[in-house]
């Protein structure tokens, strides 16, 4: 639900926006029940699972006119979700601001045969919640949703493990 308002409004919401106000939506219970669904929801498939919440863009950022999927790109590769031995690793990333969702997934994931509008339908459950201010919901709708789509399309490579932290991330 990336918004389409004028400028000056995404502006706004980004210069308005911090880290008080999505802790407010994701308080301390509600993050680890996030933690929980990832710890959850990786036992089913080899796919790791990262979720990233960030309150806003910078404002060099915006002058730029960066894109939230152009966003997640960068926090997938500066958080290392593609550093899996598989390169199996999933970012869900959520632009607060905006109400952006996006998700990136890695190479490996299903040997390139996942239908980009699979991760469409869990970015969409995701946002249908957040509208409605369910974020605990939401961010957990989207992890099983992605969780699934991992189960129906295996790598076919032995998990080695837990490679990724399973702890939601707030970035500013």
């Amino acid at each position: 639900m990336p918004s389409t308002s004028h400028p000056l409004g995404r502006w706004f919401r980004h210069l308005s926006t911090g880290t008080l106000t999505v802790r407010r939506a994701f308080p301390p219970p509600v993050m680890a029940r996030i933690t929980e669904a990832v710890r959850s929801c990786e036992r089913r498939h080899a796919g790791e699972i990262r979720f990233v919440i960030e309150a806003a863009l910078e404002p060099r950022e915006l002058w730029s006119g960066l894109t939230p999927r152009e966003r997640a790109l960068e926090v997938f590769s500066r958080l290392r979700v593609w550093d899996t031995e598989h390169n199996n690793g999933v970012l869900i990333y959520l632009l607060y601001a905006d109400h952006a969702v996006e998700i990136v997934a890695d190479r490996g994931v299903g040997d390139g045969r996942v239908d980009p509008a699979e991760w469409q339908i869990a970015c969409e459950r995701m946002r249908e919640h957040f509208r409605a201010e369910r974020y605990a919901e939401g961010a957990i709708a989207g992890i099983e949703t992605v969780a699934d789509v991992l189960s129906r399309h295996p790598s076919g490579r032995a998990d080695v493990g837990n490679e990724l932290p399973d702890a939601p991330l707030i970035l500013r």
